[in-house]
């Protein structure tokens, strides 16, 4: 018996095949289209020849296009195996409303930080540098994305069908964070569906109109609401006072135009929690508590610190994640913020799997072994998706002189109002801080077989 390590190198080298031959086939459309145009005719052709449907051909045709005329270094990228054609199609996405050169500024920024990403975190790299190149243009295409809002109803082939709704990222984000909150509720108080069964029944029950237990609609009879979540939107301070325009960050689904983050942080029936950031670090400085009680204080920095889920390739915010102990607490590893991450419960269950070794730097890096000895490393959460360094004199230049004051400091982990901490037997081996409800729920915490992470990026 192997370890399976010879089997995955054999997968990586076909992988890598597979992205050189959509190279070729890349320069091939390409020069079709120079031939042929992208006509409604030849759009046609290529569907027949290749059996597929008018529009995902024009998608196809379009891609190779953009690859070979604006985005060279992602075309090198995808000849060099580093990526596949969907993470060229997650870069070529956001560029496609630039003018040439400023997409071509963006492919060149972007460039040697495509290996090794997922394709939603290309997706958030590529969307956060088009807003550090084309500031003035985010308002204008922040409308039009807006503008394009819609409700999609798809059938099936046997008795199930899809609702699905195109929306602004953050209401999206505050709408399903009401939805799994309300499924949690219902599964700790009992309820024997999985949690996927839940949030589908509480979708379509809010949309008919039904009352949840606990949800605001009880309300009105005195029950209070079990169903609030925070959302964050982490801005700087001088583009909330409009001193600035930097693109702001929705946890869990990457930057928002600077107009778009302001609204949210003013408006004073919010549902988003607006977290004030250093302008130079992305390190969090104000955590806004006028929406909801805040947690204790540990675990709150610790979540906003770390936004999303801290395993690579994973964007579940981080409003929904255990709170783990790096060096585990049997090992008498400490309970501060140095020694504390935020993983989803699958990743939670991952990291303790024979096998898998995590170590985290004092600057936040995160340092991951897998059981065949490959080594993935995760930038500190306020570098993760950060975009690229600027063009010009200022991208050599150190930040100019800081007010000490605004330095954020680590967590010490000490508990408010000198509450102390309740000694107990040993944690089994799958640690949880004892913020997340659920930890010692038998109920909540049951693996479900059909329970996966829906706001995890399922692309490669």
């Amino acid at each position: 018996m192997t370890d399976g390590g010879t089997d995955l190198d054999e997968m990586v080298r076909i992988e890598r095949d597979i992205a050189r031959l959509h190279a070729r086939f890349v320069d091939a459309a390409a020069r079709f289209v120079a031939v042929r145009g992208c006509t409604d005719e030849a759009v046609a052709e290529v569907g027949v020849a290749l059996g597929w449907t008018g529009r995902f051909a024009r998608q196809r045709l379009e891609l190779a296009e953009q690859l070979t005329t604006r985005l060279p270094h992602t075309l090198d990228a995808l000849t060099r195996g580093e990526i596949d054609l969907v993470k060229a199609a997650k870069v070529a996405g956001p560029t496609a409303a630039l003018a040439d050169e400023p997409a071509k500024r963006v492919d060149r920024l972007v460039a040697g930080r495509l290996d090794g990403a997922t394709a939603g975190s290309v997706q958030r790299l590529v969307k956060k540098t088009v807003i550090d190149i084309d500031p003035e243009g985010q308002t204008e295409r922040a409308r039009h994305e807006r503008a394009q809002r819609h409700v999609r109803l798809s059938h099936g082939d046997g008795s199930m069908a899809t609702l699905a709704a195109e929306l602004p990222a953050e209401r999206a984000q505050a709408a399903y964070a009401r939805i799994d909150t309300a499924a949690r509720t219902l599964r700790r108080s009992g309820d024997r569906r999985t949690l996927d069964q839940l949030r589908a029944d509480v979708y379509g029950d809010l949309l008919l109109g039904h009352d949840l237990p606990g949800d605001d609609t009880s309300t009105a009879q005195g029950t209070p609401s079990a169903t609030k979540a925070d959302v964050f939107v982490h801005i700087d301070l001088a583009t909330l006072t409009g001193l600035a325009d930097n693109p702001a960050e929705l946890a869990g689904h990457g930057p928002l135009p600077a107009p778009v983050a302001r609204a949210i942080a003013h408006d004073p029936t919010s549902t988003w929690r607006r977290i004030i950031t250093d302008p130079h670090t992305g390190a969090p400085l104000d955590v806004g508590h006028t929406r909801y009680r805040p947690p204790r204080a540990l675990a709150d920095y610790v979540k906003v610190r770390d936004r999303t889920c801290r395993f690579p390739g994973c964007h579940r915010p981080a409003d929904d994640v255990d709170l783990d102990h790096v060096i585990p607490h049997g090992c008498d590893g400490p309970t501060c913020a140095a020694n504390l991450i935020g993983l989803c419960r699958h990743h939670h269950r991952v990291k303790h799997t024979p096998g898998w070794t995590f170590r985290l730097d004092t600057d936040g890096t995160l340092h991951i072994a897998t059981p065949t000895g490959r080594h993935v490393t995760g930038p500190p959460p306020h570098e993760t998706d950060h975009g690229s360094e600027r063009d010009g004199p200022e991208a050599t230049s150190p930040p100019g002189p800081r007010d000490p004051r605004l330095r954020p400091e680590p967590h010490p982990g000490r508990r408010p109002r000198g509450k102390t901490r309740r000694r107990g037997g040993r944690r089994p081996r799958g640690d949880t801080a004892a913020h997340d409800p659920a930890a010692h729920d038998p109920v909540a915490r049951r693996t479900e077989p059909g329970e996966r992470n829906t706001t995890s990026d399922a692309s490669p």
